[in-house]
């Protein structure tokens, strides 16, 4: 995700926001008013953003002073211009007590405010570091301008205020909300990074004039949401300005792409992650004691295997435990300069193409426009969205922020970069739910009685897929290690080789499975009478659900055509006329060609699932006797589809 969210408490605010974050994460001098502080720092002043400035009386775009950003966030809650009103009253005669309650919004709390933190992905920002002055103005411009429809759509759908007996009345608050933005150019390495600090204050009006506060946790919960719309809005602004276009990018094997500006070279992304490689290191160090972790008893407490919600945890206390110390600021100027020089030396690009980034990106872009046609069918995207969210949440139990979040991303992976209506994904979410989704809220509480908290499924399952029976599992040798691939056969342990020293196997990732899940969906909905209407009537749709990479075959070798294939491996499926349909944008044609495929990839699939729980068995069964080894609450188990039943709290994070 592109947007983080932390919870700001009064104290904290002194402690880290005044000293470092609203002076471009440097170490703010004592004693230095904010506004210089700022200026040594080479970072501008914060802006005051939200429709509830007006019940403040301050304008949007307004300077944030130290003083209003102390009252508001500081203090527990009171008006930004609470020193002013408080002399006011005390010059017209009030005691202390009713001159300081009168700058007061409502009760006092701890929880003062959420810390939003946007960012543009990496190749938006390398173009702003190292493009000239009039690039950088229109990424930032736009940069502004997306986090300004966030931060509206935040207010219109998400934000809501409790109150009542044990907060069971909610309202949106009707005159929006108050926050102060913060601009950063770098990143904790010195590398740069494009991002905004956006203090959203949890205070709120209600229609009967009285202030209550915003309900975090429903900020927490569409986290994802919000960072799929900026993500969108950023990237076809930027694009639409400067004649881009972007393109899906695997980082991760086995996760969903993520859309990248074409044109711009991967070295330079890995340039600019020196923190994700130190991270990653200390990652590997934590899986390795994570699954040679013993009991008193010299027993494993866990599975030989790293799940997503144990690696996801993992990853934060790598972050934490590699984090550097802050450096000291520069002006942007200097900064730009650093950036270049260094990416020059450093990166392997070629100068000519770091010089001339934006004219490599315009090229890729004319390329790509050329051959992939904007069009957005609302029911293919519909099916596309649901199954894709229907098995990457556990028990495919999933909310309508699910739907809306990845609604967004399918959105942002056929376009390339293009803007769009406003609504569409709205659409898109509304024909998901009433098409191929089936509300299993249970039992009706108050709380799921609320559209935002209704809880789906599909109406439809996977299970005509084809079952495989699996084979009996060997008795494990203990001259055998874990495999590096559970798919694979396990080698032997070489004599110096020590326990743990090969890579960690993990839980299969889900995104596979949903990629299959849309393609046999849509198969299997285009072959009814009930949908083979206008749906599928469409000329030029984008295949956006199935990634290349996932079919593509693997590149031939000239030199060894003529041996023989090696036994069990599948033969690659050639989809070059496939690729040719999808120059066309015929997806009626490209539906066709891929259900003659369909068997394989299904198979293929079928094979892989069998071998991941092969390899479970094999390490978690002692001579098939004993029973397998706890699992931390924190494990997820494999998929497995299960049928819709009663709501057993929230779902897996997704």
């Amino acid at each position: 995700m592109t947007v983080d969210i932390r919870i700001v408490r009064a104290g904290q605010m002194y402690r880290y926001f005044f000293r470092e974050t609203v002076v471009g994460d440097g170490r703010r001098p004592a004693r230095t008013s904010l506004r210089v502080a700022q200026e040594q720092a080479g970072v501008p002043a914060g802006r005051w953003m939200g429709r509830g400035l007006a019940a403040l009386g301050l304008a949007s775009g307004e300077e944030v002073t130290e003083a209003q950003l102390r009252n508001l966030f500081g203090e527990r809650g009171r008006h930004p211009g609470a020193d002013r009103i408080e002399a006011d009253r005390l010059a017209a005669g009030d005691s202390p007590e009713e001159a300081f309650k009168a700058g007061a919004l409502g009760r006092r709390v701890t929880v003062t405010g959420v810390d939003f933190v946007f960012r543009p992905q990496p190749t938006i920002y390398l173009l702003w570091a190292f493009g000239d002055e009039e690039t950088g103005r229109v990424i930032e411009a736009a940069h502004e301008r997306a986090i300004e429809r966030v931060l509206e759509w935040i207010e219109d759908e998400v934000a809501v205020i409790r109150y009542g007996r044990d907060g069971i009345y909610r309202v949106r608050p009707p005159g929006g909300l108050v926050a102060a933005r913060f601009r950063h150019y770098e990143a904790r390495s010195g590398r740069p990074l494009l991002h905004d600090h956006l203090l959203l204050s949890v205070k709120g009006q209600r229609l009967d004039g009285k202030w209550g506060s915003i309900h975090t946790l429903a900020l927490h919960e569409n986290t994802v949401a919000a960072s799929a719309l900026y993500n969108e809005l950023v990237a076809a602004e930027v694009c639409e300005a400067l004649g881009l276009a972007t393109e899906p990018r695997t980082v991760t094997p086995g996760r969903r792409p993520v859309m990248e500006i074409a044109g711009v070279p991967h070295e330079l992304i890995r340039w600019t992650a020196r923190r994700s490689d130190q991270i990653a290191a200390c990652l590997a160090e934590l899986e390795h004691e994570y699954v040679t972790a013993v009991d008193d008893d010299g027993e494993p407490k866990f599975l030989p295997v790293v799940s997503e919600r144990a690696r996801a945890k993992m990853n934060q206390i790598a972050a934490r435990k590699t984090r550097p110390p802050k450096r000291k600021t520069q002006p942007l100027a200097q900064l730009r300069a650093w950036w270049k020089a260094s990416a020059i030396l450093t990166s392997r690009v070629a100068a000519d193409v770091i010089t001339s980034l934006l004219e490599h990106a315009r090229a890729a872009a004319a390329a790509i426009r050329a051959r992939v046609a904007a069009v957005v069918d609302v029911a293919l995207a519909a099916v596309d969205v649901t199954a894709t969210v229907f098995v990457m949440n556990e028990g495919g139990r999933f909310h309508r922020r699910h739907l809306l979040a990845e609604a967004r991303r399918h959105l942002a992976l056929v376009l390339r970069g293009r803007g769009r209506d406003s609504g569409l994904d709205e659409q898109i979410v509304a024909a998901a739910i009433s098409t191929h989704c089936l509300d299993i809220t249970e039992p009706k509480t108050t709380i799921g009685l609320l559209a935002d908290y209704r809880l789906y499924t599909a109406r439809w399952s996977l299970s005509d897929l084809p079952a495989r029976r699996r084979p009996p599992t060997p008795a494990p040798d203990p001259d055998r290690h874990l495999p590096a691939d559970p798919g694979e056969p396990a080698a032997h342990r070489p004599p110096d080789q020590g326990a743990g020293e090969w890579e960690i196997p993990r839980i299969p990732l889900p995104y596979e499975r949903a990629v299959l899940a849309g393609a046999v969906v849509r198969q299997k909905l285009r072959t009814t009478t009930a949908v083979r209407g206008r749906a599928y009537d469409v000329a030029a749709h984008q295949q956006a659900a199935m990634p290349e990479q996932l079919l593509a075959p693997e590149p031939a070798d000239p030199a060894h055509d003529d041996q023989e294939q090696k036994p069990g491996r599948r033969e690659a499926l050639d989809l070059t006329a496939l690729r040719a349909l999808r120059a066309s944008r015929t997806d009626v044609e490209a539906l066709d060609l891929t259900a003659e495929r369909l068997r394989h990839l299904q198979d293929a699939f079928a094979e892989a699932a069998d071998q991941a729980h092969t390899t479970m068995n094999r390490y978690t069964h002692r001579n098939g006797a004993e029973p397998p080894h706890p699992v931390r609450p924190d494990d997820q188990q494999a998929h497995r589809p299960q049928q819709p039943g009663p709501h057993r709290g929230r779902e897996a994070g997704y």
